[in-house]
Protein backbone atom coordinates (compact mmCIF):
# COMPACT_ATOMS: atom_id res chain seq x y z
CA UNK A 1 0.00 0.00 0.00
CA UNK A 2 1.39 3.38 -0.93
CA UNK A 3 1.86 6.12 1.62
CA UNK A 4 -0.72 8.32 -0.15
CA UNK A 5 -3.41 5.63 0.00
CA UNK A 6 -2.62 4.88 3.67
CA UNK A 7 -2.96 8.59 4.53
CA UNK A 8 -6.27 8.83 2.69
CA UNK A 9 -7.64 5.79 4.53
CA UNK A 10 -6.48 7.22 7.87
CA UNK A 11 -8.25 10.54 7.18
CA UNK A 12 -11.39 8.65 6.20
CA UNK A 13 -11.34 6.74 9.50
CA UNK A 14 -10.91 9.98 11.45
CA UNK A 15 -13.82 11.83 9.86
CA UNK A 16 -17.17 12.13 11.58
CA UNK A 17 -20.12 10.92 9.57
CA UNK A 18 -23.74 11.99 9.66
CA UNK A 19 -26.61 9.75 8.69
CA UNK A 20 -29.53 11.93 7.68
CA UNK A 21 -33.10 11.81 6.50
CA UNK A 22 -34.52 14.56 4.33
CA UNK A 23 -38.18 15.13 3.62
CA UNK A 24 -38.92 15.94 0.01
CA UNK A 25 -41.60 18.35 -1.22
CA UNK A 26 -43.86 15.37 -2.04
CA UNK A 27 -43.54 14.15 1.59
CA UNK A 28 -41.31 11.18 0.70
CA UNK A 29 -38.20 10.49 2.77
CA UNK A 30 -34.63 10.03 1.56
CA UNK A 31 -31.80 8.63 3.72
CA UNK A 32 -28.09 9.24 3.15
CA UNK A 33 -24.62 9.66 4.67
CA UNK A 34 -22.32 12.69 4.60
CA UNK A 35 -19.36 14.29 6.34
CA UNK A 36 -20.78 17.79 5.81
CA UNK A 37 -24.54 18.07 6.33
CA UNK A 38 -24.83 21.74 5.27
CA UNK A 39 -23.01 21.07 1.99
CA UNK A 40 -25.05 17.95 1.32
CA UNK A 41 -28.37 19.71 1.90
CA UNK A 42 -27.25 22.43 -0.50
CA UNK A 43 -26.35 19.75 -3.07
CA UNK A 44 -29.75 18.07 -2.72
CA UNK A 45 -31.43 21.41 -3.38
CA UNK A 46 -29.17 22.41 -6.31
CA UNK A 47 -29.83 21.94 -10.01
CA UNK A 48 -26.69 19.93 -10.76
CA UNK A 49 -25.81 17.91 -7.65
CA UNK A 50 -27.56 15.68 -5.16
CA UNK A 51 -29.18 12.31 -5.49
CA UNK A 52 -31.24 11.52 -8.57
CA UNK A 53 -34.17 10.70 -6.29
CA UNK A 54 -34.26 14.16 -4.71
CA UNK A 55 -33.53 16.04 -7.94
CA UNK A 56 -37.19 16.02 -8.94
CA UNK A 57 -38.57 16.38 -5.42
CA UNK A 58 -37.10 19.70 -4.33
CA UNK A 59 -36.93 21.48 -2.07
CA UNK A 60 -35.86 19.03 0.60
CA UNK A 61 -35.40 19.71 4.31
CA UNK A 62 -33.49 17.83 6.96
CA UNK A 63 -35.75 16.06 9.44
CA UNK A 64 -33.26 13.71 11.17
CA UNK A 65 -29.51 13.47 11.78
CA UNK A 66 -27.31 11.08 13.72
CA UNK A 67 -23.56 11.64 14.11
CA UNK A 68 -21.26 8.61 14.03
CA UNK A 69 -17.50 8.26 14.31
CA UNK A 70 -16.76 5.74 11.57
CA UNK A 71 -17.82 5.15 8.00
CA UNK A 72 -18.68 1.56 8.90
CA UNK A 73 -21.07 2.64 11.67
CA UNK A 74 -22.67 5.15 9.33
CA UNK A 75 -23.19 2.55 6.58
CA UNK A 76 -24.78 0.10 9.04
CA UNK A 77 -27.06 2.79 10.46
CA UNK A 78 -28.07 3.98 6.99
CA UNK A 79 -28.87 0.40 5.94
CA UNK A 80 -30.99 -0.20 9.04
CA UNK A 81 -32.97 3.00 8.42
CA UNK A 82 -33.49 2.11 4.76
CA UNK A 83 -34.95 -1.25 5.83
CA UNK A 84 -37.58 0.54 7.95
CA UNK A 85 -41.04 1.16 6.61
CA UNK A 86 -42.42 4.68 6.48
CA UNK A 87 -44.21 4.55 9.84
CA UNK A 88 -41.03 3.34 11.57
CA UNK A 89 -39.08 6.22 9.99
CA UNK A 90 -41.72 8.72 11.10
CA UNK A 91 -41.45 7.34 14.63
CA UNK A 92 -37.62 7.67 14.45
CA UNK A 93 -37.88 11.27 13.24
CA UNK A 94 -40.29 12.11 16.05
CA UNK A 95 -37.91 10.94 18.79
Amino acid sequence: MTKKIAEKQKRKREENYTVYIVQCCDDTLYTGITTDIKRRLSEHNSDQLGAKYTRYRRPVKIVYTKNLKTHSEALKTEASIKRMNRSEKIRLIGT
